[in-house]
């Protein structure tokens, strides 16, 4: 079982506690496929709805393929996510009565097929991602600290 990590949204573990996550497929076409092979992947504004009973995924930018025709992907558009029915009114259910938010963490290829790893999550307040860069610089001041020592 061979994973290769394309794009991971770091900006969502700034912005948001992530409470559960899951893995989902995509529906892509032929040259988005090629554009992720190739790395060309961004996930910093992307986004999970739903909408008709379906979980999309909005904003994540696949660049076009260069070696593509004229009648190429466009960036930035809406891509189905593949889960099932009972997954998808569960996290629905979720983001409509708790006031949580669905955000894709990261984009891999697994086996061949691109999925994503989407997380159920919490948005952070102000003072939470203080706290949380106060605590990785001291994490980061006590290892500068003990490779000193040694």
């Amino acid at each position: 079982m061979a994973i290769k990590t394309i794009a991971t949204n770091r900006k969502a573990y700034h912005n948001y506690h992530v409470l559960d996550s899951l893995e989902a497929g995509l529906v892509l076409t032929g040259t988005e496929i090629k554009s992720i092979r190739a790395g060309r992947v961004s996930l910093s504004d992307a986004y999970v709805r739903p909408e008709g009973g379906e979980l999309w995924l909005l904003n994540a930018h696949i660049a076009r393929y260069e070696a593509g025709s004229y009648q190429s992907h466009t960036p930035t558009r809406p891509r189905k996510l593949l889960l099932h029915r009972k997954e998808i009114n569960g996290l629905t259910s979720q983001i409509t009565e708790k006031g949580l938010t669905l955000v894709p963490l990261k984009l891999y290829i697994k086996d061949g097929i691109a999925k994503t790893e989407i997380a159920l999550a919490k948005g952070k307040k102000l003072y939470d991602k203080r706290e949380s860069i106060a605590r990785r610089e001291s994490k980061r001041k006590i290892e500068r600290a003990l490779k000193r020592r040694k």
